[in-house]
């Protein structure tokens, strides 16, 4: 009963994404920008990099496993990261397998994924336990579902400020990681920890990751917020991407301001990273990584580095590096956020954003950059 109910909320769904873009694209009766022009021939140069989704991409919609399974089959991904634990129905072992011989009939990689497990982390909740026992909860349903990785996240940017620095949570991570060590290992699970809302640069992750053991440890390598750490993010896949194992991909918008520099994420193609050069390199480093689409557009973010008091958390950061950084803010320009048009429902107008700005991400990520394994 609760799927049939769920494929009709699809289908729903569905039937309203196709009728706005009867014309040219959803994003148009939303007053958001149409897809970029596709090349004639790019998409015919197949990269063989796998394309797939983060469920956060769409989550006003508020969908669970089994629908998001249904609608990744609908827009033709390899693969689908649930990257919270809210996603399940259960987490009983029974209603796990159901879920991944769903995913096994649709063709459909899973990989799973939690929040913070870093217990001194401002983002970090009990619900699940202490850290290691949340950890090791992502593990086994990682290991149910046939997923190569469990991601998970040390905390955000708020982290850097505290006491310690950046440095004490890093420690902290370490030492949740090395306590579940034999777990993982015996799970054949990685432990993918994402450079996640302006917590860690590329150069801490590789630390974090060196530190706690490359056997069992590698990154989800998240190229939006990279952006929010001060890092280009090319050159952030440069120090990050032989590490990472799964990824969370956006584009971003970066454009000076009279304080600094203000990023606004955006679906792929509608920003000012060089995505051709990304995936040319992303081949290069991550030849067996999916380029799963994490999207989450419509706000801009100002870094005002040009005042003193900004600079006390990033204090590390390395010259080089930001100067990539402020090199793209040079090449940017402003972009209107996101806005709930007037007279229009908001839950309504966030759900079919949101579903926009994926699906065009995914139409340029196949089209245009050749990327999916699949028509």
């Amino acid at each position: 009963m609760e799927e049939d109910h769920q494929n009709r909320n699809l289908n729903l769904h569905r039937r309203k994404f196709l009728k706005s873009t009867a014309t040219v694209g959803a994003g148009l009766s939303l007053g958001l920008p149409a897809p970029a022009v596709q090349s004639k021939t790019a998409g015919s140069e197949r990269k063989g990099i796998k394309l797939g989704f983060d469920n956060y991409s769409i989550r006003a919609l508020g969908w669970k496993a089994p629908l998001l399974l249904d609608y990744a089959h609908s827009v033709k991904v390899d693969t689908v990261l649930f990257s919270d634990l809210d996603v399940y129905e259960s987490h009983s072992e029974a209603y796990l397998k159901k879920i991944k011989a769903k995913a096994d009939d649709l063709g459909i990689e899973i990989q799973a994924g939690t929040g913070s497990i870093c217990p001194s982390s401002q983002t970090f909740s009990d619900r699940f336990g202490t850290a290691e026992e949340h950890l090791a909860l992502t593990i086994r349903i990682a290991k149910t579902l046939g997923s190569p990785v469990a991601r998970c996240y040390l905390g955000n940017r708020n982290d850097r400020k505290t006491q310690g620095g950046i440095e004490i949570h890093m420690k902290n991570t370490v030492k949740v990681c090395k306590s579940v060590r034999s777990l993982v290992l015996d799970s054949g699970v990685k432990i993918a920890i994402e450079n996640h809302a302006g917590d860690m640069q590329a150069w801490e992750l590789v630390t974090l990751i060196e530190e706690a053991g490359t056997d069992y440890v590698g990154a989800t390598m998240d190229s939006g917020n990279a952006t929010w750490t001060l890092e280009d993010p090319l050159m952030n896949l440069e120090i990050l991407g032989s590490y990472a194992v799964t990824t969370g991909i956006r584009d971003s918008m970066v454009w000076e301001s009279a304080d600094g520099a203000v990023v606004q994420w955006a679906a792929v193609g509608e920003g000012n990273v060089d995505f051709h050069a990304y995936v040319a390199r992303f081949a290069q480093l991550c030849p067996n990584v999916p380029f799963q689409l994490e999207i989450i557009s419509g706000s801009p973010r100002a870094f005002p580095y040009l005042k003193d008091d900004f600079w006390p958390p990033y204090s590390k950061v390395r010259a080089r590096e930001f100067a990539r950084f402020v090199a793209l803010a040079k090449r940017g320009q402003p972009i209107e956020p996101f806005q709930v048009p007037e007279g229009k429902d908001r839950r309504e107008a966030v759900q079919q954003f949101q579903q926009s700005e994926l699906e065009r991400s995914i139409k340029y990520c196949k089209g245009v950059l050749g990327l999916g394994l699949k028509g």
